[in-house]
């Protein structure tokens, strides 16, 4: 697989959103920072209601959405609130990933 740069996840708490960044490669002076992808979310006082996690066609299947999801899930562990996992993807990565259950909220049916 081609390298197609640095991933950087950049937190927009006015816009209530994480963004995935692909860093364009600094020897190349046609290219430019590309957002890839992004998680949504609603912050409450206790926890933030995760809704919306979306990765572009064009960058899907590198891997991007869960290392997008592990850095918002780490950012939200570090401010000590729960996570309220409405988000298909984000349910399934917390399955996969035992080690973050212990921040998920039961989603209200």
């Amino acid at each position: 697989m081609a390298d197609l740069g640095t991933l950087r996840i950049v937190h927009s708490p006015a816009q209530e959103r994480y963004e995935a960044v692909l860093t364009a490669d600094p020897s190349d002076p046609m290219a430019g920072d590309a957002v890839v992808g992004y998680v949504d979310y609603v912050s409450e006082p206790y926890q933030v209601v995760l809704t919306h996690t979306v990765i572009r066609e064009q960058y899907s299947g590198h891997g991007y959405a869960a290392e997008l999801v592990q850095t918002v899930l780490e950012d939200i562990r570090a401010s000590g609130k729960q996570v309220v996992p409405v988000c298909s993807y984000v349910q399934r990565f917390i399955e996969r990933h035992p080690e973050y259950a212990d921040m998920a909220v039961s989603v209200p049916q």
